[in-house]
């Protein structure tokens, strides 16, 4: 019994006026989905524990290990099913478990469909809810599934439209919304194999061409071809002569008088058998696991071409970059954001793959952290629409490890990203172990990056966010006639910038740490590292000079640390930061640039790493710059010792105190 809303709804429906007014431009899509009880997803005072709004076209789910992606794709796999038709039914596994407590009895679902064209919405009408808006009639599915525990059984509903008064949705509705799907691990060979039930077979009898066919040209060749066959034993001289050895053999043994009339027929064939026989091959002879499965997913995407029976164009695919080394990921993503993107097809994917975070469009992400889902579209984070466009060009691969990250360092230069792992490890924080990446933006757009970890909202998406940036106020005066460059530390006017830089990129759980003084190299300069400092400077015009060797000789470093030794005795009766001026200075070009820090800060890294190590007797200097040196054990002594000096030094404190935050510390 339809109701009279209902009936109403059809009656609007069917008006051709208002039919106009539908929107026409897209089909429908899963707009909302919101999680109860389910998995790590806990409800709290009846609140979803995940709540993820899609979009059309690609949704790409990103996120470190364990942050709900898979649950994600499941929760959507339980509501609409599948169609290559495979078992899905919730476990136990899917009830939320407190720590040392029992599993929930009970988890919801809830799926908000919307955007439905004319052709779409008339399959699901007496499902539908309906409001008017100044654009005319938008129609909205709300499935409501439900699992729950009866001893040690398990049942569960699908329901529709009211959530506590839902009636539920069976027959052709119900397989119109079951979605493409594709496994995480996927056995693409195994897939594309003919065989009883095979998936091509599913495919292709899913697929218009073949759907519902009761007949079909296949049919009629297969039909000709058994014809020819029967006619080969009826007609041609060696069928003839083994069709007729059978009968005589049957007429040796059978009573006498009694006919043989024997024939040699053809099965009854039909269309799904015909479909099971075939196998999709790659032209390759041997085509490898990442060829096969891009054959396979291009089968999938067949069943999202056609929009003739009006149903759900979704795919859900995991792990895309399975198996395909990252030119294929970048073909792979490119065509699907091009062919589908702004169309009336809805992807939802989930990725590990940095390579794939970068080259997807950030409006089509969906970063997931801490049980939320984070839409980092338009108006969404604290990006404004240029930034949008700067990160489209500029956020590439080794950037992208951001959105897999723990905490995050964002850095300005390449010193800073080659220094900064090295203190984090003297200090007790290696960076891998904390799950911390380092994003060296490579100037001062900072902002452009941190703004993605921003919400519009207020919401703390809880990522901590490092920024590290210089302060910028020179240690000298410049006279306007001669040029003339004067000492001057400028303490105040340092410490001034300093408060501002902190809080210009202080933002949520982004927090910025400026640098004391002018520069990080200044800054150690200024520090306990001075000394190191100071001949790390020396190495690395050594290497820079060098014509003959890339690497240190024994000899080179004796001679570097002569230089030293006579700088600093020469420097004598100097204050701490005009000696770190003019060692400073010793990186520094005619026009003031340097091609020697990122250098200088290697063979710093270098000198740290040594000074901590336990270095085998007989090993001199030379081996301080080998990549063998990351293989030598730690001398936990002179690291405690170098520790609490970093820790308790002035000019490193910003830095310290930086790890110390991405590391998920207040500091």
């Amino acid at each position: 019994m339809i109701s009279a809303t209902q009936q109403y709804a059809t009656a609007l429906l069917l008006s051709d006026a208002l039919l106009l007014k539908v929107r026409k431009e897209l089909s429908m899509i899963i707009s909302k989905l919101k999680v109860y009880n389910f998995r790590q997803f806990k409800s709290v005072d009846g609140a979803p524990g995940l709540k993820i709004t899609f979009h059309k076209g690609l949704n790409a789910l990103i996120g470190e290990n364990d942050s709900g992606k898979t649950a994600v794709i499941d929760a959507l796999k339980l509501v609409l099913l599948t169609q290559s038709n495979e078992y899905i039914r919730p476990s136990d596994e899917d009830f939320y478990k407190p720590v040392g407590e029992d599993a929930c009895s009970e988890f919801k679902i809830d799926c908000t469909i919307s955007d439905f064209t004319r052709n779409e919405a008339k399959n699901f009408i007496e499902y539908l809810s309906f409001n008017q808006t100044e654009n005319g009639i938008e129609y909205t599915l709300e499935l409501h599934y439900r699992a729950w525990k009866e001893g040690h059984k398990i049942y569960q509903e699908l329901r529709v439209g009211d959530i506590d008064d839902g009636i539920s949705i069976d027959g052709k509705a119900r397989e119109l919304l079951k979605a493409v799907y594709l496994k995480p691990l996927r056995d693409a060979e195994r897939e594309m194999s003919s065989g009883r039930g095979s998936r091509i077979s599913q495919i292709l009898l899913n697929h218009p061409v073949f759907k519902d066919k009761k007949e079909h040209a296949v049919l009629d060749i297969f039909r000709d071809a058994n014809q020819r066959i029967e006619d080969y034993f009826t007609d041609d001289t060696d069928g003839k002569r083994i069709l007729q050895t059978i009968r005589s053999n049957l007429e040796s043994f059978s009573d006498k008088g009694q006919a043989s009339n024997a024939e040699l027929k053809t099965s009854d064939i039909q269309l799904k058998a015909i479909l099971e026989s075939l196998a999709l091959n790659a032209p390759e002879i041997n085509p490898g696991l990442g060829e096969l499965n891009l054959l396979f997913i291009a089968a999938e995407l067949l069943l999202l071409k056609d929009d003739t029976d009006g149903g759900l164009k979704l795919a859900l695919i995991e792990e895309l970059e399975a198996h395909l080394h990252p030119q294929a990921q970048l073909r792979l993503i490119s065509y699907l954001q091009n062919e589908y993107n702004e169309n009336d097809v809805q992807i939802i994917i989930s990725t590990h793959s940095p390579i794939l975070a970068s080259k997807i469009n950030l409006k089509n992400l969906i970063l997931m952290k801490n049980g939320a889902g984070y839409d980092l579209a338009e108006g969404r984070t604290g990006l404004q629409k240029g930034d949008y466009l700067f990160l489209q060009r500029f956020l590439d691969s080794t950037k992208a490890n951001l959105f897999f990250a723990k905490g995050i360092i964002m850095v300005e230069g390449d010193a800073e990203n080659i220094l900064i792992p090295v203190i984090a490890d003297i200090l007790g924080y290696p960076l891998e172990k904390y799950g911390i990446s380092i994003v060296n933006v490579g100037s001062t757009a900072f902002l452009r990056y941190s703004g993605i970890m921003v919400r519009k909202d207020g919401a703390d998406i809880g990522i901590p966010v490092s920024v590290i940036t210089d302060c910028d106020v020179r240690p000298y005066d410049v006279k306007s006639t001669t040029k003339e460059k004067t000492f001057n530390e400028k303490e105040a006017e340092s410490l001034l910038a300093k408060e501002k830089g902190d809080r210009k990129y202080t933002n949520g759980s982004v927090h910025g740490f400026t640098s004391p003084r002018w520069t990080l190299e200044y800054c150690i300069a200024m520090s306990c590292l001075s000394d190191d400092f100071h001949k790390a400077v020396h190495y690395g015009k050594k290497i820079l000079n060098a014509q003959e060797h890339i690497s240190l000789t024994d000899a080179k470093i004796d001679e570097a640390n002569r230089d030293t030794k006579a700088e600093t005795q020469e420097w004598n009766g100097f204050s701490q930061a005009e000696r770190a001026y003019y060692i400073y200075k010793l990186m520094l070009n005619g026009d003031g640039k340097s091609s020697l820090k990122a250098i200088t800060a290697q063979c710093l890294a270098s000198l740290l790493r040594w000074k901590i190590s336990i270095v085998p007797d007989g090993l001199t200097q030379e081996k301080m710059f080998d990549l063998d040196l990351y293989g030598f054990k730690t001398d936990e002594g002179k690291k405690a010792v170098l520790k609490s000096k970093i820790e308790n030094d002035l000019f490193l404190s910003y830095i310290v105190n930086a790890i110390k935050y991405a590391a998920g510390e207040t500091v």
